[in-house]
């Protein structure tokens, strides 16, 4: 069961990803608050009380306050949250692009790291590191029985301060130790190029701080290329989401001027906003539009939107514009479903409260939560269909998941057992060498999602997957 787990956990993880949540960052607290329920309150400070007094041992009481906190805000719905000192620090490196480490993606593959790919310039990339090596140790503690995200704590640290890892390079059949540096990371989250002449790729996979420009960067790159494109596929498989104004500002950059790009709608009238394709709305105190060096030809070259289960939350947000606008054709699978707003606020200097706010609506007003964005076209992820999908977890999935507010919720009983069946098959995949494997990376020439996008983008025939059908919204069980 172990092993069944950890391999799940790892086709899971880009759509897991999904609890990265898009969010605003608001600083001004609430200025009125609504009448405490005192009885209730008596009653949290009596268990305190006990605990205090009674309990084994001694316990911390500002431990004891700050896990009253995370439960009760953790019993909301996944993605509200509350932030103590360490773990606000760690959300504001996520959506800064910006961390102290050693440059490297990472997956996981029979209990081991696998490097995906060493950020260029990165002390991991100088250190000679390549994709598919193996990391066995991180400095004396092996690999084996650690998460992912334990492998990347024990990885990141101070800067200038140095990590060994132990490194088994397959194709070399060697192991190795590697002294690595820590210094702030950049991380890339925007690739493209030419899949040929004439039609471009640009793939995101985060929404972060940096993302717009980097994205307008790729963009001229490719426009420098070819002048004269004749398709585009803007990728954003596997991309959980990120910052609501990058979003906007990715939809922006195709769609016509101030047309809107999404609608938000909570309690608060703050919550109750239209999000448009105009500079206003995504464009920072601080600078002048990032799109306005952008070629004209963008507004309306070809597009083809390609997403999966683990396109999420600022995904959802470009694919459901793109497509209610008849900008672009989106392909691929039914995305993970998060159409919440979490909205940040500080406790203090150096704590806050993630909170959701409010619901997403694409222009033509469709709830996002829980259902995600259908594609215009269902493509599976390999020729062979999408063995391994149903492992991916989405929104509705998610216990205490927030329901979309629109229709019914239907429930598939037979969903488990599907899980079970595919489980029993990526076992046997992930024996097979790298190249064998049914699905290959983004971007490489047996990536056949891509495939079927440029086959569209030319008006030839498109493989469409004769299994995938829209899946509802689940019942909550209560």
């Amino acid at each position: 069961m172990g092993q069944k787990l950890k391999i799940t956990g790892w086709v899971a993880a880009g759509a897991f990803a999904g609890a990265l949540t898009t969010v605003s960052l608001q600083t001004v607290a609430r200025g009125s608050l609504a009448p405490l329920p005192l009885e209730e309150l008596q009653q949290l400070a009596a268990v305190f009380g006990m605990v205090k007094s009674d309990y084994v041992e001694p316990v911390d009481e500002k431990k004891l306050i700050s896990d009253a906190i995370s439960g009760m805000v953790a019993g909301l719905d996944p993605h509200s949250q509350y932030f103590d000192k360490k773990s606000f620090k760690e959300f504001k490196e996520g959506t800064s692009g910006r961390f102290v480490g050693v440059g490297i993606e990472i997956s996981q593959e029979d209990g081991l790291v696998k490097v995906v790919s060493p950020i260029e310039g990165s002390p991991a990339f100088r250190a000679g590191l390549k994709p598919n090596d193996l990391i066995t140790k991180i400095d004396d503690t092996a690999v084996r029985g650690l998460t992912l995200n334990e492998a990347v704590k024990r990885m990141r640290g101070e800067a200038n301060t140095k990590v060994q890892l132990t490194i088994f390079r397959k194709d070399e059949n060697r192991t190795f130790p590697v002294t690595i540096t820590r210094e702030e990371i950049r991380t890339q989250s925007v690739r493209g190029k030419m899949i040929e002449p004439g039609y471009g790729w640009i793939r995101l996979s985060q929404f972060q701080e940096r993302t717009v420009d980097d994205f307008v960067k790729k963009v001229e790159e490719l426009y420098k290329a070819d002048p004269n494109l004749k398709g585009m596929v803007l990728d954003l498989r596997n991309d959980p989401g990120g910052l609501l104004d990058a979003a906007v500002a990715i939809s922006a950059a195709f769609l016509p001027e101030n047309v809107t790009v999404v609608t938000t709608d909570g309690q608060l009238p703050e919550s109750k906003s239209i999000y448009k394709a105009s500079p206003e709305y995504y464009q920072r105190r601080s600078g002048s539009d990032p799109l306005r060096g952008l070629p004209a030809g963008l507004k309306s070259v070809p597009l083809v939107v390609l997403v999966n289960e683990g396109s999420a939350s600022a995904s959802e947000i470009v694919a459901g514009a793109l497509q209610d606008h008849k900008r672009a054709t989106v392909m691929g699978s039914q995305t993970f479903g998060k159409g919440s707003v979490q909205t940040v606020r500080p406790l203090g200097p150096d704590t806050g409260l993630k909170i959701t706010t409010a619901r997403y609506y694409t222009p033509s007003g469709t709830s996002i939560q829980a259902r995600g964005i259908v594609p215009n076209v269902m493509v599976d992820d390999s020729a062979e269909g999408s063995p391994y999908a149903i492992l991916r977890m989405r929104e509705a999935d998610l216990d205490k998941h927030l329901a979309s507010g629109q229709g019914p919720e239907d429930k598939n009983p037979e969903r488990e057992k599907a899980r079970e069946e595919a489980r029993k098959r990526l076992e046997a995949e992930a024996l097979k060498p790298a190249q064998d494997r049914k699905v290959p990376e983004f971007g490489t020439d047996k990536d056949f999602p891509l495939l079927q996008a440029l086959a569209q983008l030319k008006g030839q025939p498109v493989l469409v997957s004769k299994t995938q059908v829209e899946r509802k919204e689940e019942k909550k069980e209560n």
